[in-house]
Order: structure tokens, then C-alpha cells, then sequence
């Protein structure tokens, strides 16, 4: 399915963007050297509920998983790179996070991934992966616009993370988005330029890219959902919730006072 908002359910979308950002944004703040990874789950279920919205994932059962994912938000440590199933966990310095979280408020879904070094160690192989993945996000962007592809899309993704020295991963990548969480098309993070589905004002996308450090083979962890890397090496991940509009593309989950 591939659903193209009307006006109305396009400004749902940028409410419902701003409170997933504004969201990832505390949580990330809270995320220190000590913390349990079931405590930032309960964080976030709690701020969802404040807010009266609902939570994507913690009955989402699709056939890559293994049965209803049973929490409120992903969150990946180190090796793990997708679908990271909140555990008995405490952070500690130097640890690679990612936090991504779906959420639905209004009728209408978003869904960001950040990655970031928790404490005060420095990892500078990390960092750059989490830029490449951040850099990689912002040329994807770019190239969403009214009348281009998704295949203009995967490639300009992929072209920044080749260019990076990263294998790429294409099992699993951005998607459109709307009533629900994942939608069609599906948006590789690499492909041919011109190809695919034709973007039309309305059509809402998350692009998502991430990378390991060295492998694109995925393994699934025995809680049946968790993905790491094949070799035990680091990964990143990051993904925003776009709107294709007349002008280009508008970053729908950005943090309110991050907007202009």
C-alpha cells in the first residue's frame, strides 16, 4: 500500500514528527553511563502515553520478526544495528546507541533513528561511521523531490556510503509511511538512479541508512528480533521521516526547537 496525504493528515504528520524527534531528543539525554537500556523502554512508553499517541511497535508481528515485538521503542547497542529488543542492558562509556521509535498520534505514524557515543569516550571509527550515516541521510534527502524515483534516492545514499568505504546492506531500508508504519515503496540504501516508484506531493518517506563497520551480513539475534552484524563489528543508524511537498522534501521529525 501507498497512501498520498491530504492536507489535513499532512499537518497530523508534522505534530506527529515533532513528538517522535522530541522524544529521541530527551531520551538520548537520559541515556548516560549507568543506564538501563528497559529504563529508556519505560521512558518512552511513558511519554507516548502522555501525549495520548500510540506506539508502533510494541504489537507489531511482521514475518521478519518473531512474534509481537513486546516493546516501545528499538534500541541497538554496539554490534546491533536493527530492531535492537530493549533487555536487561546497563550503558557503559564508549557504548555505540542507537534509539529508533515509531509512534502514531492523530491517525497519522513517524519514525526516526539516531545513533550516538554514550559517556565521554571517544571512538573516532564510530563517529565517523555516525556521520557517514547522518551525510548519507542528507543526500537522500536531497534527492527527494516531486517527479523524481526512489531509485534517485537509493542512489544517492549508497553513492555516499561506498564512497565512505562501507559495504551496503539492502534487505532493509527506507519506506513509505503513513496510517501506518511501513508502507510501500521500499527504499533500498543503494539501487539505479531513474528507477522505481515516481514521488508525488503527499507521499510521506522514512529514509533510513546504516551501516557496519565492516561486513553487510546481518545475524538475528535468539530474541528473534535483534540484528547484528555478522562479524561482532559496529554499526550506525539513522533515519528521518520525510513529506514530499511542491518545493522538495520537508524533515517532518525534527526537534521543535530545531526547526526554523
Amino acid at each position: 500500500m501507498i497512501e498520498i496525504l491530504n492536507p489535513t493528515l499532512l499537518d497530523r504528520a508534522k505534530d506527529t514528527g515533532a513528538l517522535v524527534a522530541d522524544i529521541l531528543h530527551t531520551l538520548k539525554g537520559r541515556s548516560t553511563v549507568g543506564t538501563n537500556l528497559m529504563d529508556i523502554d519505560r521512558w518512552a512508553k511513558s511519554m507516548i502515553v502522555d501525549a495520548g499517541a500510540k506506539s508502533c511497535y510494541v504489537d507489531y508481528a511482521p514475518s521478519f520478526g518473531r512474534g509481537p515485538f513486546g516493546h516501545y521503542i528499538c534500541t541497538a547497542v554496539n554490534d546491533a544495528v536493527l530492531h535492537g529488543r530493549p533487555y536487561d542492558y546497563t550503558l557503559a562509556d564508549g557504548d555505540l546507541l542507537t534509539l529508533d521509535l515509531a509512534v502514531s498520534w492523530g491517525g497519522v505514524a513517524a519514525d526516526a533513528a539516531i545513533s550516538f557515543i554514550v559517556g565521554d569516550a571517544r571512538h573516532p571509527e564510530s563517529i565517523e561511521m555516525i556521520d557517514v550515516t547522518e551525510r548519507a541521510l542528507a543526500a537522500g534527502i536531497a534527492a527527494a523531490r516531486p517527479g523524481a524515483r526512489t531509485g534517485d534516492i537509493s542512489h544517492a545514499i549508497g553513492t555516499v556510503l561506498k564512497k565512505a568505504g562501507y559495504q551496503v546492506n539492502t534487505e532493509f531500508g527506507g519506506h513509505g509511511i503513513g496510517s501506518t508504519m511501513h508502507q510501500g515503496p521500499h527504499i533500498p540504501n543503494a539501487g539505479r538512479p531513474g528507477r522505481g516508484y515516481t514521488l508525488r506531493p503527499g507521499l510521506l518517506l522514512a529514509l533510513e541508512p546504516w551501516v557496519m563497520a565492516d561486513t553487510a551480513r546481518l545475524v538475528t539475534d535468539a530474541d528473534g528480533w535483534t540484528l547484528r552484524s555478522a562479524t561482532g563489528c559496529r554499526t550506525a543508524h539513522s533515519e528521518h521521516t520525510i513529506a514530499i511537498t511542491d518545493d522538495g522534501a520537508e524533515i517532518l521529525t525534527l526537534p521543535r526547537w530545531a526547526r526554523s
